[in-house]
């Protein structure tokens, strides 16, 4: 087993693509988290850059944005909707005003279903729009302390470097493991390794694990790269950053989708006695992981899904929340990689030539 773990670990280091990944994925990562890096605290005067932006999706922390209290955004809300029902509806004063007290005692989802009714579709997007608001240095200050009061820059940071590490590695995974027994199911090499005194459980283990420990290296430098940038980018700002964070949002959020992907390369390559089918079913799995989906209220968003390989952080930087039950699903994905491993080792010695 560790000498299959060792030469293929070996093998990979030797390979231009794995390093030549490494440097996409950090150039990849750090396009889209850089802008967090630029979070601070704001100095008398100071003028914030990139404070215009009009998209919700855009609108955080680093370009001036804070969350509106939710009184606020209610009496916000209303006074845009009346604004487009006058202004796109052709509705009178009188009449908009009519809609928005009839709307005062619903709350949002109701209010939304109410205003369908009058041919408004878009009410809650226009509510989410509302729950940022362009902030004073004051706001953003006392946001900012509030957030790190009992939580370290890092914990915020890593759940955000595990988004797009965790999208990098499931491409980059893919494409790097669908060599990993490529060589093994050749014909010749696949009758010689059955005649061989090797078991099933030490032959893939040593494969499985190999692509998993390939796959782990790439990961600890990541982490130890980003580590480095946000410590250094931060320093100034006073935040505590933790290399911690970092390990433990990778192994939570990261490394039981590697487990899996790797796992799925063994099942296919034994099955059809080549890895290649698997390449676009685990891109059919990617894109299935990263679908968004509807909420038991019928709102469109990032909820995950049952055993997806993709953990998304799709909130602003100090709102970041894993989706429900993503531990579990994480667990599973963990007994389910197990399993496929046993049942690959079964294959295996169904196939053995004695």
């Amino acid at each position: 087993m560790w000498s299959i773990l060792k030469r293929e670990v070996k093998n990979y280091m030797k390979k231009p693509l794995f390093w030549f990944g490494i440097a996409i994925g950090i150039f990849m990562i750090l396009q889209n988290v850089s802008s967090y890096l630029n979070i601070h605290y704001l100095t008398e005067g100071e003028i914030i850059v990139n404070d215009d932006s009009e998209m919700y999706q855009d609108r955080d922390i680093f370009n001036g944005y804070v969350p509106t209290e939710k009184g606020l955004q209610r009496k916000m809300w209303e006074e845009q909707i009346q604004e487009v029902l006058i202004s796109e509806f052709k509705m009178d004063n009188l009449g908009a005003q009519s809609v928005i007290d009839e709307m005062k005692e619903m709350d949002v989802i109701t209010a939304c279903a109410h205003l369908e009714g009058y041919g408004f579709y878009d009410a809650y997007y226009e509510y989410k729009n509302m729950a940022y608001h362009k902030g004073s240095h004051e706001e953003i200050n006392a946001y900012i302390v509030e957030k790190l009061e009992d939580r370290t820059f890092s914990y915020y940071f890593s759940r955000k470097f595990a988004d797009f590490a965790g999208l990098f590695m499931g491409f980059f995974a893919t494409v790097l493991l669908s060599i990993l027994f490529i060589q093994d199911m050749r014909r010749t090499t696949y009758e010689l390794l059955h005649t061989k005194p090797v078991s099933a459980g030490k032959y893939l283990s040593g494969k499985v694990g190999g692509g998993f420990v390939v796959c782990l290296i790439i990961l600890v430098v990541l982490n130890l790269i980003f580590f480095g940038i946000c410590f250094v980018s931060t320093r100034s700002s006073g935040f505590k950053v933790c290399l911690m964070d970092f390990f433990l949002a990778t192994c939570f959020y990261i490394l039981p989708n590697i487990l899996m992907i790797v796992s799925i390369y063994s099942l296919i390559s034994l099955l059809f006695k080549s890895p290649l089918p698997a390449v676009p079913l685990l891109f059919l799995y990617i894109v299935y992981s990263n679908m968004g989906s509807r909420n038991t209220e019928g709102i469109y968003g990032y909820y995950g899904r049952p055993l997806a390989i993709m953990v998304r952080f799709p909130g602003s930087f100090f709102d970041t929340a894993p989706p429900p039950m993503v531990l579990l699903n994480q667990s599973f994905l963990i007994i389910a990689s197990i399993c496929i491993i046993f049942l690959s080792m079964w294959i295996w010695k169904r196939r053995r030539v004695y």
